[in-house]
């Protein structure tokens, strides 16, 4: 845990997502009157949606002033209650939030259902101000959420703040209005359109069901930026489905913790800022804090053979691996890892760079690198040609898969392997 601590430290923003919210509100907290919500037996609060920042949104670095952003996200499990995390992690000012509501969306679209729209409050003040490089968690507030069902997030910003934090790669629209628009329920002031998350980094539910949550902590085959838009196919979404739907399958939420273009080892430089921060950064700033974690699934790696500078030795993509297992292990936590996934008709491929990737999935098959393997090679690669995706499943750019690509994937996964072994930890 020592480890785990030492990295959420250096990072600044990876703190306990509660302790953050409450130093943060100190700061601007307007007296309003809340409800409190009163856990019902056996509840418990778990992540259902989840999305890595990015980094600094461009052409935002004065904020979003006087608009309000409509995020729409999809749930994985359901709850009796909400509470919604805002994050200030890219922005170089504070900004301050004076109203931040949270409803059950029509369709997908921005209009809320009626009935469903609620203020949220923090630290029990309609005002909030966040820090540069902080994140904050809203009161709870009781709202019934499905599961496998859209929410609206909006939050609205007066003044001019610092760069807006934000996801890039979405897959989903989300909207934009002139105002303070965030508690209109028809949606209609909502005609700007944005295929970004911004503020928003997840959403959790009380649920009496859930036996808890897994984070998912990849690159672009996770963020799922070929799936088709809007309608929640990425592999961490059809994973989810599996395990609301099959018999015997744990109950637990799918958190997705990915970012296009991420590495292992380094973190985007400053023209690919939207990369993010490694992976192993990440599992402290992204990962560990959220809500009822028990598993890491690590899918990261072929960015670092790839992309400039490229990683030579796969010892060192493979003990960088070793050391999120380790680091995840100090902080209580069950770690399946995928081998990488083929690439042999994408424009960054070479026969050097193919060996790498060879070498690295051969130590994750050997066993000693990851609590249970999850073999997305295996499951995506052309019997014909092994180092490249089997035509169907390749969106066509020979690394990044097409639906049907990231819904082999997800039936790769064996459920099982998702929790560690009840019995095993007894011992």
């Amino acid at each position: 845990m020592a480890v785990v601590l030492g990295v959420l430290v250096a990072v600044g923003t990876g703190q306990d997502a509660s302790g953050v919210g409450e130093r943060a509100q100190k700061v601007m907290p307007e007296s309003h009157p809340t409800r409190s919500v009163t856990p019902a037996a056996g509840a418990e609060w778990v992540g259902t949606w989840s999305a890595a920042p990015t980094g600094p949104e461009p052409g935002t670095e004065a904020g979003l002033p006087d608009r309000s952003l409509r995020n729409v996200v999809h749930t994985s499990v359901g709850g009796g209650s909400v509470r919604v995390e805002l994050s200030n992690q890219y922005g170089g000012r504070p900004v301050r939030f004076t109203n931040v509501t949270v409803a059950l969306s029509v369709g997908g679209g921005p209009g809320a259902v009626p009935g469903s729209m609620r203020r949220l409050t923090f630290g029990e003040g309609t005002s909030v101000l966040v820090p540069p490089g902080e994140r904050v968690l809203s009161d709870p507030v009781r709202l019934e959420v499905a599961a496998d069902s859209d929410l609206l997030v909006t939050v609205y910003a007066p003044e001019a703040s610092g760069s807006v934090t934000y996801h890039r790669m979405a897959q989903q629209i989300s909207y934009v209005a002139s105002g303070d628009a965030a508690g209109e329920e028809s949606g209609a002031s909502f005609t700007g359109v944005a295929e970004v998350w911004r503020y928003v980094s997840s959403v959790q539910v009380l649920s009496q069901s859930a036996e808890g949550s897994i984070a998912v902590l990849g690159d672009s085959l996770t963020d799922g930026i070929t799936s088709m838009v809007g309608a929640n196919r990425r592999w961490t979404d059809l994973l989810a489905e599996r395990l609301r739907t099959e018999a015997d399958a744990p109950q637990l939420a799918v958190l997705n913790q990915g970012i296009s273009g991420n590495r292992l080892l380094l973190d985007g430089d400053l023209t690919r800022q939207y990369n993010g921060a490694s992976g192993l950064r990440r599992l402290g700033l992204d990962v560990v804090q959220q809500a009822g974690l028990r598993t890491v699934v690590l899918q990261l790696g072929i960015n670092d053979i790839t992309a400039p500078p490229q990683q030579t030795d796969p010892a060192a993509i493979v003990a960088a691996m070793r050391q999120v297992t380790a680091e995840a292990h100090a902080a209580g936590l069950w770690v399946v890892g995928a081998t990488l996934a083929p690439f042999g008709g994408h424009h960054t491929y070479t026969p050097e760079r193919e060996r790498v990737r060879q070498l690295v999935n051969a130590e994750i098959r050997s066993g000693g690198v990851f609590d249970a393997v999850l073999d997305f090679d295996a499951a995506l690669r052309d019997p014909a040609f092994p180092q490249s995706l089997l035509p169907a499943y390749d969106s066509g750019d020979g690394l990044h898969p097409s639906d049907a690509g990231y819904a082999a994937m997800a039936r790769a996964v064996s459920l099982a392997d998702l929790v560690r072994d009840t019995e095993e930890q007894a011992l």
